[in-house]
């Protein structure tokens, strides 16, 4: 690369994900139906304290593959938000939307107990 060229990073690209008016009941029932993608958002919540997390962090033991289609059905029902930044995409759960829209969700979200099963042995940090 020339020396006289600058490098400009670009901001990472935030998922396509529905308003807080567009948050659909039954699609969020839908996908808190499913453990795996509760379990995903529990870890969040807790773990993460609501943070911004890689995807590869939450320590769910299934494929990679797997976990793409939970993050997405969990971005699409509204309840995360993802930025793809190169090859890393980072998740965090949308709190304050889901609150304005549906009071009180997260806290049973948080107060479930995520069976072991479910889980990695060792949990990245």
């Amino acid at each position: 690369m020339p020396a006289n060229v600058e490098v400009v990073p670009t901001a990472p690209e935030r998922l396509p994900q529905p308003t807080v008016a567009e948050m659909d009941l039954p699609a969020v029932l839908d996908a808190l139906s499913d453990p795996i993608r509760l379990a995903i958002l529990h870890r969040y919540l807790v773990d993460a304290a609501g943070g911004t997390r890689s995807c590869g962090w939450v320590g769910v033991d299934r494929p990679k593959s797997t976990l793409t289609h939970h993050f997405r059905v969990l971005r699409e029902a509204g309840l995360l938000e993802q930025h793809q930044e190169g090859l890393t995409r980072s998740s965090r759960v949308r709190v304050d939307e889901v609150e304005q829209r549906f009071p009180g969700l997260l806290d049973l979200v948080v107060a479930w107990e995520v069976p072991s099963a479910l889980m990695r042995a060792e949990v990245p940090a």
